[in-house]
């Protein structure tokens, strides 16, 4: 009777352990469809493509303006200069450094330094004392400096290379 009594358990044993290996498997399989779905989804969102506001997609032109890493391009020498006050004159120095977009417009920015330098050197000695000791007098004459470089670079490079004019020191005394 003991022995019937362990075939009779040995039997039922194997049918239960592969109920278990049936359930885990599509258990698994299950789950395996959810991650898939999630991914296809979340990868088919980032895909699809923006629109403007009038419905239609950006041209190509529209993501070359924007598009390219940004380049900075040191001027070689801070620019120091004299501005002559209410009481006394003031010793000013300022570095500056120009960014650009993409390594073309790198290379020609190295190439029109002298150009540029002229064009800084002029906006910053014809600037008011008492502008600059204001943050916002800072930021007008950085403001002007990029319009007047790219005023300068339009007739010879034909288009607007820098986009940004950054002080990167700023020293008045």
């Amino acid at each position: 009777m003991a022995e019937e009594e362990t075939l009779e358990l040995e039997e039922n044993a194997e049918p239960k352990s592969k109920k278990k290996l049936i359930i885990f498997g599509a258990v698994g399989v299950v789950v395996l469809l959810i991650v898939a779905g999630v991914l296809w989804f979340v990868m088919g969102s980032s895909e699809s493509t923006a629109t403007t506001e009038d419905g239609e997609t950006p041209t190509e032109q529209t993501e070359e303006v924007n598009s390219g890493e940004a380049f900075y391009v040191g001027m070689p020498r801070p620019f120091l200069f004299n501005l002559p006050g209410q009481n006394r004159s003031r010793l000013v120095e300022i570095k500056v450094q120009l960014m650009v977009r993409g390594p073309d417009d790198d290379v020609l920015i190295k190439k029109h330094i002298p150009l540029i330098e002229d064009a800084l050197l002029t906006t910053f000695s014809s600037a008011d004392v008492q502008k600059l000791s204001s943050l916002a007098g800072k930021d007008e004459l950085r403001q002007l400096a990029l319009l007047n470089v790219q005023n300068t670079l339009q007739p010879v490079t034909g288009r607007k290379v820098v986009e940004k004019v950054l002080f990167t020191g700023f020293v008045m005394q």
